[in-house]
């Protein structure tokens, strides 16, 4: 009886634990002994990983057999190796997503080496470079800081989301670039307008203050995504209150003049202060809710933002994105808070890193 007694309280303690951790479903499926910053997939299923630029790893690219969790550089040590001879290499990414050609197209913001900021595609059919698309002064001045993008094969886009945090930046700078895809014509466009700049909601975790030499960081336009018919485009300042949406097509509207283009705009939903976003088939917003541990979601029936998962190893939840071959969301947590930056020059985030997924509500999207 003594016996049947203790594992009652043992079963229960665990229970008691696993609910504290998390809000739905959600597993750790890997781990690592570097940041990870973003996420996206093969066409078998196998995970394609930026290391956070924040802690200046050696290798910018991974990619992990998702059978074996066996990671080596990707697309191989060449590309993730400076040089003088040429940039054709790369410096520094976060952003990087696939597309149904499979192509992984990696967003390099290019600010730990002296070259110019690219798009690079590889192609993992063939396993070669597919193209590079550079990106000009013209649309990434000094305080631009490339996050994220939307790989818009339907329209024949890049559309790019800007924190406005580079070299100094205080978010003031947040913009949108778009690339064209047949021609490679670059625009800025929205810099420092009312839906790309942040909001005074200063990143808080553990009751502590995101900031650099005492100041909050205020992060400008950062999550984006599209639905499944690249309709829409949906995105966000990290630091700020809102969800925003504009038609794609309005949005590479080159006609539009900035005003015209502002008042197209919709406010579309509440958020957290977030970093990554992705969509599901029917619409549902997943978000990475950077001061709670957890990814959130933002229900397409009413639009009303709630916690999807929740863990207390998930410390700064960066991508999320989901895997067309296995149906689950993955989601980094890349520990960015701990970064020496933002603790008096001392690393002090902690091994290992968490890869978690988790299953969605739906199918989720496969190519944003």
């Amino acid at each position: 009886m003594k016996n049947i007694s203790f594992l009652l309280i043992l079963i229960t303690s665990v229970m008691s634990i696993k609910a504290q951790n998390t809000a739905g479903e959600t597993e750790v499926f890997a781990t690592t002994a570097q940041a990870v910053g973003n996420i996206t997939f093969t066409d078998t299923g196998n995970l394609v990983y930026s290391h956070h630029p924040f802690f200046s790893p050696e290798n910018r690219v991974m990619i992990m057999d998702a059978k074996t969790k066996e990671s080596k550089p990707f697309p191989n040590k060449a590309w993730n190796t400076p040089r003088t001879t040429d940039d054709n290499y790369l410096s520094n990414v976060l952003g990087i997503r696939n597309d149904e050609n499979g192509i992984v197209w990696m967003l390099d913001m290019a600010q730990r080496d002296n070259v110019t900021p690219k798009i690079v595609g590889w192609n993992t059919k063939t396993n070669q470079l597919e193209r590079i698309y550079y990106l000009p002064k013209s649309s990434v001045p000094k305080h631009s800081q490339p996050n994220d993008m939307v790989v818009d094969t339907k329209n024949g886009y890049f559309i790019i989301a800007d924190e406005g945090i580079g070299n100094g930046g205080d978010g003031t700078n947040a913009a949108f670039i778009i690339v064209d895809m047949k021609t490679g014509k670059t625009r800025r466009l929205l810099e420092g307008t009312r839906t790309t700049l942040p909001e005074n909601t200063p990143t808080v975790i553990n009751g502590k203050h995101l900031a650099v030499n005492g100041k909050d960081l205020l992060v400008g336009n950062d999550g984006i995504t599209a639905d499944a018919n690249f309709d829409y485009i949906y995105y966000g300042p990290l630091n700020g209150t809102k969800i925003y949406r504009i038609k794609t097509l309005d949005l590479v509207n080159e006609d539009l003049t900035e005003t015209e283009l502002d008042g197209k705009i919709e406010t579309y939903s509440e958020k957290p202060n977030n970093g990554g976003m992705s969509i599901d088939t029917a619409g549902n917003i997943y978000l990475t809710a950077l001061e709670t541990n957890s990814v959130a979601v933002v229900l397409a029936k009413d639009k009303s933002a709630k916690t999807m998962v929740k863990d207390s190893n998930m410390v700064w939840p960066d991508g999320v994105s989901y895997n067309h071959v296995d149906g689950y969301m993955y989601v980094s947590a890349a520990q960015v808070n701990r970064g020496a930056v933002f603790n008096d020059g001392k690393d002090v985030s902690t091994k290992p890193f968490y890869i978690f997924r988790f299953k969605p509500i739906v199918k989720g999207v496969s190519f944003r």
